[in-house]
């Protein structure tokens, strides 16, 4: 087990552990006479302002969670309160506008366990606090709120403020602190999880929550729109775990990110646009995004293990590759349903460019028992039923051009496809049951079925298309590719563009898996040309992990100029020469140009860690 645990991915290694205990569990009843939480959806702010002073009183004390159905599976937690209101989780919002301050007194309500808390504090700030509040006593804290932006506040329960190795965030809750008369008209997501580690020995099996706002897919809030809205968000990850955001459809614009302690607000022009952000353990982000298209959208973490029907707090029966989204989904997503305003017009396609791709299955290849792959059709004979490119074909689209994709199922089993970063109709988006709207509402695509997504390519870039649906195994297996869409007029030159892409490699049945870079772990050494323009192009779309991509010179670092984030173009202002290096979660693109001089080159692929391992190197030789 130890040698396992070294070798796979922490997400996959976690997940087995996961779906096997989970499945026994068994939620506890109505009836257990502590108070119920509330899903706090962070409209409301908590306290009384008054005279430019918050004065709040908090109390922490055990409540039961329900973080589906008001009548599902429920868990034991300490939760945050106002003094004679409902418990909630995320912890009550402290909103305030700048200048305020902030008299918050939090009684602990437990009988056996000092609370710590962090965070109540000015911001900015350089350090983190830490108050502890002995078993039935209060404490008050006093501070003045300090500089607008996007924070958040925690409680902690065990000895010094370590927490238990149970996981524990649902004590986090939003502290946010407006300008000065300019309160905004936005939402605020809470990303909170809580988790019971299984003990084989007691037959108690693993439980875990995760949670936007209080409640767990397809349980969040349902959030409505309407096309042409602008729609201010800020996002906040109360969680140890790096979250990616990917939102389908559209772009959305990031305006701040920042941390529990400090906040960045970007100027107009260092905002750059994305499809996906990585948000890192107890950050924050500030977004803006329109609404431009009616139909169905997701908001949704893109780490499978986050998203997937066996993250539920009790897994039920459920199949995976069913069309309905509140079986094959769970954990962190956001459901957004769009409607055409009166000024909304369809938008008049052209002749569209028709492509065929086909999902076959082929001869298992390294350490996955199935190869399932996206073939292209090219010429006039279809491929092959068991011939498999991985990862899936790369398609080449033309922005302006419209394109129609007719996917063809020849496995035993159901699949979709998501064209993640692309701008086109919800009912094509890909999510079964789901993309569309009420009318019409994407199904599977069936064995030996054919599915026709309509795309529109409104602008040039790197983006990706993959599987939504099984994720981990269908993912693991190969069903993933990029698209790169070019200007009118430009052909792809593999001399000069160069293109990565990450994902997983695994046998899911006997807990092996490998990040794999173009289907392999070392590239074929290449002789390019010296003193011309070479683009590089990353995309990671494996089930979960960060990695970084670098290019080096010799033992030193190249440097390249970033041009663009998810397909979009950046700002000018961060198309400067920097160091060859870039982290990408799963569901983000990067492309980067650079003229070398002549010499030898090494990319590398790792994990973050300091001494992260290796997983994949070429030579590149310019001369």
């Amino acid at each position: 087990m130890r040698r396992w645990l070294c070798c796979v991915p922490v997400f996959l290694a976690t997940w087995f552990v996961t779906r096997t205990a989970v499945a026994t569990a068994v939620g506890m009843p109505h009836g257990h006479g502590l108070p119920i939480v509330v899903a706090n959806d962070n409209r409301t702010p908590a306290g009384s302002l008054k005279d430019g002073v918050l004065r709040l009183r908090l109390v922490a004390s055990l409540a039961q969670w329900y973080p589906e159905a008001d009548d599902g599976p429920s868990a034991q937690v300490v939760a945050f309160a106002e003094e004679g209101k409902a418990p909630q989780v995320p912890a009550p919002m402290i909103r305030v506008p700048e200048g305020t301050r902030v008299e918050a007194t939090i009684r602990n309500a437990l009988t056996d366990s000092t609370l710590w808390i962090h965070w109540l504090s000015t911001r900015p700030s350089d350090a983190s606090d830490s108050v502890p509040i002995l078993p039935g006593e209060s404490r008050t804290v006093r501070f003045d709120a300090g500089l607008a932006g996007t924070y958040m506040y925690r409680a902690v329960v065990g000895a010094r403020g370590v927490p238990r190795p149970n996981e524990r965030e649902q004590l986090v809750g939003a502290f946010v602190i407006d300008p000065m008369g300019a309160r905004a008209a936005d939402r605020v997501f809470v990303m909170n999880i809580w988790g019971q580690a299984g003990d084989s020995a007691l037959k108690r099996p693993h439980r875990e929550i995760l949670a936007i706002n209080g409640k767990s897919w397809p349980y969040t809030e349902p959030l409505n729109a309407a096309t042409g809205d602008t729609l201010p968000w800020r996002v906040i990850n109360g969680t140890v775990r790096t979250h990616p955001m990917h939102l389908h459809g559209f772009y959305f614009r990031v305006d701040a990110r920042g941390s529990m302690l400090r906040d960045t607000t970007f100027a107009p022009d260092q905002r750059r646009m994305a499809v996906t952000e990585d948000m890192n353990a107890f950050s924050t982000m500030a977004m803006t995004w329109v609404p431009e298209r009616p139909g169905n959208w997701l908001f949704h973490c893109h780490i499978s293990f986050h998203v997937m029907a066996e993250s539920r707090l009790d897994a039920p029966a459920h199949d995976m590759h069913s069309a309905d989204p509140r079986r094959h989904m769970a954990g962190l997503v956001l459901g957004i349903a769009v409607k055409a305003d009166a000024d909304y017009r369809d938008v008049v396609r052209g002749e569209a460019r028709r492509i065929s791709l086909f999902v076959n299955e082929g001869k298992p290849r390294g350490i996955s028992p199935r190869a399932l792959s996206f073939v292209e059709q090219r010429g006039d004979r279809a491929p092959a039923p068991d011939s498999v490119e991985i990862p899936g074909s790369m398609l080449v689209l033309t922005r302006g051009k419209p394109t129609d994709i007719a996917v063809t199922n020849r496995l035993r089993e159901p699949t979709s496809v998501h064209w993640h970063g692309i701008e086109l109709e919800s009912f094509s988006d890909g999510v079964a049951g789901w993309s569309g709207g009420q009318k019409r509402l994407a199904p599977v695509i069936g064995p030996g079925e054919t599915f026709t997504a309509r795309l529109t390519l409104p602008r040039a870039g790197t983006f990706m298309y993959h599987t939504h649906l099984n994720d981990v195994e269908q993912l693991s297996s190969g069903m993933y590719g990029a698209i790169v869409v070019l200007e009118p007029g430009q052909r792809f030159d593999p001399a000069t563009d160069h293109l990565y892409v990450a994902g997983w490699e695994a046998d899911v049945a006997n807990k092996r898996a490998r990040t794999v870079i173009n289907g392999d772990s070392t590239g074929p050494r290449r002789m390019l040309r010296a003193g011309v323009p070479h683009r590089f192009r990353f995309v990671n779309i494996g089930p979960a992990n960060r990695l970084v991509f670098e290019l080096r010179r010799g033992s030193d670092p190249a440097e390249w100029t970033a041009s663009a984030k998810d397909g979009a173009a950046l700002p000018s202002s961060q198309r400067v020469a920097a160091r060859a290096l870039r982290v990408l979660n799963v569901g983000e693109t990067f492309d980067a140009e650079l003229t070398p001089p002549s010499g030898e080159y090494l990319l590398v692929v790792k994990f973050p860690a300091a001494n992260g391992p290796v997983v994949y190197r070429q030579r590149l030789i310019f001369e």
